[in-house]
C-alpha cells in the first residue's frame, strides 16, 4: 500500500515541529557548551542520573531512558569519569554497572539545569498561552503514548 501524502496543514505541522526541535536543542547545546562546558550528551545523562533515587542509576536503566546502546553509554561514562563528574560503581549484576552522581557532577547539573531554564523560559514557554500550553501537553502526551504502546521498538546494542 502507498503511504498517503501529508495535506498542506500535515505538512505545515510536521515541518514547523521538526525545526522547532532542531533549533531549539542547537540553541539549547551551544548553550551549554559556552556557558558551562558540557555537551547535551553529558547534560542527558547528569540530570538523569541526578533524579535518580540516590542520585545512582543501573547502567541499563540509563540506556532505555536515553535510548542510547550499551557502548555509547559507556564510552560517555569514561569521558565523563575523565572529567570527575560521574563514576562508576559495582551492582549486584557483573554484566552491568551503575552510574553514580560525584559532587562535581551535581554542581555541574545544578549550573547546567538553571541555564536550561532560562532558555527554555525565554524560548519556548514564555511565548505560549496557558491553553497552548495545555494542548501541546496534550499533543505530546497522546503521540508519546502512541509511540510507547503502538511502536515499542528497542534500540539495538
Amino acid at each position: 500500500m502507498e503511504p498517503r501524502w501529508l495535506d498542506e496543514r500535515e505538512e505545515r505541522a510536521w515541518r514547523g515541529f521538526q525545526d522547532m526541535r532542531i533549533n531549539m536543542t542547537a540553541l539549547l547545546a551551544r548553550r551549554l557548551t559556552r556557558k558551562c562546558g558540557l555537551s547535551e550528551a553529558d547534560y542527558s545523562v547528569l540530570l538523569h542520573v541526578s533524579e535518580a533515587p540516590g542520585r545512582r542509576i543501573r547502567s541499563r536503566d540509563l540506556c532505555r531512558i536515553l535510548q542510547w546502546d550499551r557502548s555509547r553509554l559507556s564510552r560517555q561514562i569514561t569521558r565523563m569519569e575523565g572529567r570527575g563528574t560521574i563514576a562508576r560503581a559495582s551492582c549486584d549484576d557483573a554484566r552491568g554497572f551503575d552510574v553514580v552522581l560525584t559532587e562535581a557532577g551535581l554542581a555541574a547539573v545544578r549550573v547546567a539545569s538553571r541555564i536550561q531554564l532560562e532558555a527554555v523560559r525565554h524560548c519556548f514557554a514564555d511565548l505560549l498561552t496557558p491553553e497552548q500550553l495545555d494542548m501541546l501537553g496534550d499533543i505530546t502526551e497522546l503521540v508519546t503514548k502512541h509511540l510507547a504502546t503502538e511502536h515499542d521498538e528497542v534500540p539495538a546494542d
